[in-house]
């Protein structure tokens, strides 16, 4: 895996980035249909480990279009998919490295991560998976045909985070007009984070994680798609007044909650009108929503 350090190219990235910029009207003409989508939540998290190219697999295999994974940075600079800040959660880092302690993302080269068991830690028949490298993730989405809910993790922990992952999908066919049409959306819980999206890429869909007041509202719709809050903070007058307002490319905002394991709870908040569910379980809310609209 080649290094790309962070600075390297940002003259001609930006120059690059700016002239593949879509129109609104082209990048989000109408596409979306009026069913709740279902998100594979770090892949199809219940059934093999999460933020891995199996949980990917997993996904496609319940015949899941869209999955959801989370961006950092290693200390020589590369992208990897991991939602813990730590390592120790979802690898065998402590082993490996006892002596690094906490095991941050950000103290360890990709190199080192490459040696540790991303798998195990599920269960025996994962053993050897390994932390994946977002190019190494695009593939395998790619490979399957499926979409991306990009989430950008503690982007405050890697300044200039947003530009390198732009960066790395346009290298990766991933802002070609066909990709940002129908298959990519950057999330994050940082909102200054996807301001720098929309800077840059203003035809990318964009979504913040959270549940800004009903008053602060046209704020966040002048930078984003997507207002994404917890499922305990859904109820129907916040989905209306989320779909009162108009995002950046002119369309309602919509509410994609998470995460939602349980078929029942699915259903009752679908129908206080979500436009999407992420969930450990796809398979189970996609039933469960398809039961209940049958």
């Amino acid at each position: 895996m080649r290094i790309r350090p962070v600075a390297t190219g940002v003259t001609a990235a930006l120059m690059g980035l700016s002239t593949l910029v879509l129109s609104p009207s082209a990048a989000h003409a109408a596409t979306d249909d009026h069913r709740t989508v279902v998100f594979a939540h770090r892949g199809a998290s219940a059934y093999a480990p999460e933020n891995t190219l199996a949980s990917i697999d997993a996904a496609h295999r319940l015949g899941i279009d869209w999955v959801e994974n989370d961006v950092q940075r290693t200390k020589d600079g590369e992208l990897v998919i991991l939602h813990d800040n730590s390592l120790a959660r979802t690898t065998d880092v402590e082993q490996v490295f006892p002596d690094r302690a906490p095991w941050n993302v950000a103290d360890f080269t990709l190199n080192e991560i490459e040696k540790l068991d991303a798998g195990s830690w599920f269960g025996q028949k994962f053993e050897g998976e390994r932390v994946p490298t977002l190019e190494a993730y695009m593939d395998e989405v790619e490979h399957n045909g499926q979409k991306l809910l990009m989430e950008l993790k503690s982007p405050e922990l890697y300044p200039g985070i947003e530009l390198q992952t732009l960066v790395e999908l346009r290298r990766d066919g991933w802002l070609s007009k066909s990709h940002v049409k129908r298959r990519l959306v950057i999330q994050s819980f940082n909102a200054d984070a996807i301001k720098t999206v929309h800077f840059f890429r203003s035809d990318v869909k964009t979504g913040f994680l959270g549940n800004p007041t009903v008053a602060d509202l046209p704020k966040y719709a002048e930078y984003c798609d997507q207002i994404n809050p917890n499922h305990n903070a859904v109820t129907r007058d916040y989905v209306s007044a989320v779909h009162g307002l108009k995002g950046p490319h002119g369309r309602a905002l919509e509410v994609h909650t998470w995460t939602v394991d349980d078929g029942a709870r699915a259903v009752k908040v679908a129908e206080m009108g979500v436009d999407g569910i992420i969930t450990n379980k796809p398979d189970v809310v996609r039933d469960a929503l398809a039961g209940a609209s049958g």
